[in-house]
């Protein structure tokens, strides 16, 4: 099964302090390309998006084992009404 987390990747100590919780995903890279990464993490692979921003300490290459340090940033919220919400708009209100 694979399992697919989009991610801004970071690897600067600093930015996750106002980023909020990091997380890390450690295995071999099965691929890389110059917007992602794709790590075998146990039975799964995880595929982590890469920016201008990501910083390395080297290039990674497939077969490689790394460690990647990433966070979850929410790119849009989308609102929609709840269900209490939504039934006082549709029954008309009683006089």
């Amino acid at each position: 099964m694979k399992q697919t987390i989009i991610a801004l990747a970071s690897f600067a100590i600093g930015s996750a302090t106002f980023a909020g919780n990091t997380y890390q995903a450690t295995g071999p890279v099965v691929e890389v390309t110059d917007t992602k990464i794709v790590v075998q993490k146990d039975k799964e692979k995880w595929e982590i998006a890469r920016t201008a921003q990501t910083k390395t300490n080297g290039t990674p290459k497939v077969g490689d084992k790394v460690t990647v340090y990433y966070t979850m940033t929410a790119s849009s919220i989308e609102v929609k009404p709840g269900k209490a919400e939504a039934t006082e708009k549709e029954a008309p209100a009683k006089k």
